[in-house]
């Protein structure tokens, strides 16, 4: 068993013998296995238990195990303890997903925190944290995620790698870890909420998967094969998607342009589009209603807790949820710096010498572009107002002597819902002096007889 670990350590690239292990440790069989191969193996680690307080006594138990756990292997140990149901209270979640997020955000804090060297003798190239994950739950996530409506990846079970979470068990199934257990005499706690079965993992594991056994004796051994099946069937299967998606895609600053007849063009185009959706949040339900914006009209959208997918004539967008509410800003001076979004706009005041005009383009700066709108100062009246556009604003845009509604010249402009949306103006004076990073407004342009210029800025 500990050849075969080393074996999968080593084949994966899950860590290097010179990296410093955290070891996620609840007292259980598992986790007492791991800790006991792992040290056999001759990796060095320290551990961490997280002490949820949601069994009273068997919870201190818990704790108390793996101290001594720690002692015997004679390594350092890290407890935290939380108020996991306060928690799964406050936050709206289930017992279990609060468990899992207090369990590896503190994980990953220890990780960052701990020492590179805990000893002072040794320096190490990396800090992993192990989770004791083997087969068994690998098969259950398997068949949870298709019954909930998963792709090819779902199938495939419980990573061996996600960042710096690395799971080297998930080779051995449970009855290999409890006969190692056995056979080298280890100790270990039972956690009693395994056997409680409104856990749905606890479900599939106690209920569903001996039921099937009474129809196809071999199950368990028949999921363990589809399991590696599938998962190099995923290999093959994201090549393929990958090349076809980077070929489809446009990105434009936050958003992704998908063009809807070259996307119908694709063989299952719709499993494409879920590919694509799914890590975005989107359920398979709501891929399905995506799937039908392509024959919709512009403006249709389905919305994830995220993102959302509109038409916009012959394009799928997808754009991240605004969080935004409408805001106002107001600027006193040309000091001001204005936080909009992920964007800051500042402004700087100028003699009309200081200002180097194209040579060609009397008028015109050399410096231009739609997130710099160079001002006449002296048509402009103090404080500006930096707001949101709505529904009826209008300006005379540059070059032009009518005026023109906003919404209609952002028509025009092919511009996306989301850009619609996010769009801000600049006031002074009750009147529209730009529509930021598009088009100042003519009545304020630079002329022959300006004297002071008004240059504002949007950056990053």
């Amino acid at each position: 068993m500990i050849n075969r670990l080393k074996r999968n350590v080593n084949e994966n690239n899950l860590f290097s013998a010179a990296d410093l292990l955290i070891l996620a440790v609840s007292g259980g069989a598992d986790s007492a296995v791991m800790t006991d191969v792992l040290a056999k193996a001759g990796y060095s680690f320290v551990i961490a238990h997280m002490n949820f307080n949601l069994r009273a006594a068997e919870s201190r138990r818990d704790e108390d195990f793996v101290r001594s756990l720690a002692s015997l292997y004679n390594t350092q140990v890290y407890v935290e303890n939380v108020d996991a149901a306060a928690y799964s209270s406050e936050n709206n979640l289930s017992i279990q997903e609060a468990a899992r997020i207090l369990r590896y955000s503190w994980f990953d804090k220890v990780r960052q925190q701990l020492p590179a060297n805990p000893n002072s003798e040794k320096k190490y190239p990396d800090v992993k944290i192990v989770t004791a994950h083997h087969k068994d739950d690998s098969v259950e996530t398997m068949m949870m995620h298709l019954f909930r409506g998963t792709g090819i990846a779902g199938l495939r079970g419980i990573n061996a790698v996600n960042g710096k979470i690395v799971r080297p068990m998930l080779v051995f199934t449970k009855d290999e870890i409890r006969d190692y257990a056995l056979q080298n005499g280890l100790k270990w706690v039972e956690d009693s909420s395994n056997q409680l079965d409104k856990y749905t993992r606890n479900y599939f594991r106690n209920q569903f998967i001996p039921l099937l056994k009474n129809i196809y004796p071999n199950v368990e051994q028949n999921l363990y094969a589809n399991l590696e099946r599938f998962t190099d069937t995923d290999k093959l299967y994201r090549l393929t998607v990958d090349q076809k998606l980077k070929k489809l895609q446009q990105v434009h600053d936050n958003e992704i342009h998908i063009p809807v007849r070259k996307l119908k063009k694709e063989v299952a185009w719709g499993t494409l589009l879920f590919e694509l959706l799914h890590p975005l949040g989107f359920t398979s339900g709501q891929v399905e209603q995506v799937i039908l914006l392509a024959d919709a009209d512009t403006g249709k959208q389905v919305i994830s807790e995220q993102y959302r997918v509109f038409k916009n004539r012959d394009w799928m967008i997808i754009a991240p949820v605004a969080v935004e509410n409408s805001a106002y800003h107001i600027i006193d001076n040309t000091d001001a710096i204005v936080q909009i979004g992920s964007s800051k706009l500042s402004l700087e005041l100028f003699d009309r010498p200081a200002v180097e005009f194209n040579k060609d383009k009397p008028g015109v700066p050399v410096e231009t572009s739609n997130a710099i709108a160079w001002l006449d100062a002296g048509k402009i009246s103090w404080p500006l107002l930096l707001r949101r556009q709505k529904t009826g604003d209008y300006f005379y845009p540059l070059g032009m002597k009518k005026k023109k509604k906003i919404a209609r010249f952002m028509i025009d402009a092919k511009l996306s819902r989301t850009q619609k949306e996010s769009a801000w103006v600049l006031e002074s004076a009750g009147k529209i002096i730009w529509l930021v990073n598009m088009r100042i407004d003519d009545r304020v342009s630079i002329s022959s007889s300006t004297v002071k210029i008004l240059k504002i800025r949007t950056s990053p």
